[in-house]
């Protein structure tokens, strides 16, 4: 079982090899280095790597139902954020960011696009329809440039609703805006991948061996089939802990296997007139979401990338979500005048993103790593370009912090900022911790020093 050639030093991670498969490992204590505590001072032995992930939000929230409110010297989460009361000592909320280039500045209606644009980028995107799009490189995409040369991938992008990229999706801007958070360039968005199996592909799949690749999925086999023999080596040099985390890790590498399976075996038979689902999407929105996440989890686990984006949606989207009998569209709902009843519909909505992003902070806290857990080593950042979805405005984002990162950030508080804080100060806060040596990123004052109390 070879290691990590682009590693320094001894590694405790390894990678399973088999035609058409590369299967990186989840830090396991039996391989070399293994004595090394995660504290060690001893560059040969470094410590677990911090991680970045950025979750968006599309069309804004209820704000007066998700604002958590004082309560004493600590703070009381809103009806919205209640789902979050199990992993709470795991967050951060953050309250007081705004992301002044999402804002007309002269430009217009427009704050859809604008909204997811300048979300990751801090800039202002040029309105226009057509193929001359600019905006700015997002932060995921300048954190990558730091940390893509010690991983598989530099970065995942992943989504759960397809998006044109050209033509007029916003009151003249360019459908690319809307549908897209990470830019690698000031004209090129990074695509992201709507469908499981894709994701999964890219994460665990050897393109350079197309025809492999494609007969393993025709046959319903199992990338675990592939590396089988390579494991077994493997297991006989671990210890019993390390065998069992193993085992572990690679029934759950089956069971994302299967859930991919059975949605792509349910293609066709899903109904969902109110937005575009390709081949391979499961039945249910939550499951697609639960599905995504588990796969950036394991993208995390295993250091195949450090660095992810997921659109929950495009933002302007117009889903419905049966699940939680919301049956009129997302983007309708968020201009409810008022009205009560669609004001508890886009409560219902706010509340049900949160509660699948429990669960996946739930799932990094769970889950091992060193002498702590993933979680630990891990910044997921969750949040919109919009604060109130009927007002348009773009102070007072709606913005949750989860993750240690690697001790250099004391969650379990709320955090207040001075009003009109830039967005892009965490920003800047975050690609220091990743290792890049910036002091300012998009339209910055400085980093936010609070995040450490």
């Amino acid at each position: 079982m070879p290691t990590d050639p682009k590693r320094p030093g001894p590694s405790r991670r390894g990678v399973l090899r088999g035609l058409g498969v590369t299967l990186a490992l989840p830090m396991l204590e039996s391989l070399p280095g293994a004595r090394a505590v995660a504290a060690s001072a001893n560059p040969i032995f470094p410590a677990p790597p911090v991680r970045m992930a950025m979750v968006f939000i599309p069309n804004g929230v209820n704000y007066a139902a998700w604002n958590p409110a004082i309560e004493g010297a600590s703070y009381a989460l809103s009806q919205t954020l209640e789902p979050l009361a199990p992993v709470r000592q795991h967050l951060s909320v953050i309250r007081g960011l705004a992301l002044a280039k999402a804002r007309a500045n002269g430009d217009g209606p427009g704050d859809h696009a604008r909204s997811a644009a300048s979300f990751l980028t801090g800039r202002q995107a040029r309105k226009t329809a057509g193929n001359d799009i600019r905006n700015g490189v997002s932060v995921d995409q300048v954190a990558a440039g730091e940390t893509g040369r010690a991983t598989r991938l530099p970065s995942i992008e992943l989504g759960c609703e397809q998006g044109p990229s050209a033509g007029n999706c916003d009151s003249g801007y360019s459908c690319a805006y809307s549908s897209n958070i990470s830019w690698r360039a000031d004209d090129a968005p990074m695509p992201k991948i709507v469908d499981p199996g894709a994701a999964f592909e890219r994460l665990f799949g050897d393109a350079r061996d197309a025809a492999t690749q494609q007969a393993r999925l025709s046959r319903r086999q199992s990338i675990l089939d592939f590396v089988r023999d390579d494991s077994a080596r493997l297991a006989s040099r671990l210890g019993a802990s390390d065998r069992r985390k193993l085992d572990q890790f690679q029934t759950s590498v089956r069971e994302i296997e299967l859930r991919i399976q059975r949605a792509r075996d349910d293609a066709g038979t899903i109904k969902a007139p109110d937005y575009p689902a390709p081949a391979g999407i499961p039945e249910t929105f939550s499951q697609h979401i639960d599905l995504h996440y588990d796969l950036l989890l394991l993208a995390f686990q295993t250091d195949t990338t450090r660095i992810g984006t997921y659109m929950l949606g495009n933002d302007g989207s117009n889903r419905t979500f049966p699940e939680i009998s919301v049956k009129e569209g997302h983007h309708h709902l968020s201009h409810h005048q008022n009205n009560a009843e669609m004001i508890e519909q886009i409560r219902r909505i706010d509340r049900f993103y949160v509660d699948r992003f429990a669960r996946f902070v739930s799932r990094l806290a769970s889950t091992p790593e060193g002498g702590g857990t993933l979680l630990d080593n891990c910044m997921v950042m969750y949040g919109g370009g919009i604060s109130d979805g009927n007002r348009h405005n773009h102070e007072d984002l709606p913005i949750i912090l989860a993750g240690r990162a690697g001790g250099t950030i004391d969650p379990g508080r709320l955090i207040d900022c001075p009003k009109d804080t830039p967005l892009c100060n965490l920003y800047v806060s975050m690609l220091q911790r990743m290792g890049c040596g910036v002091t300012e990123f998009g339209d910055s004052t400085g980093g936010l020093p609070s995040l450490h109390a």
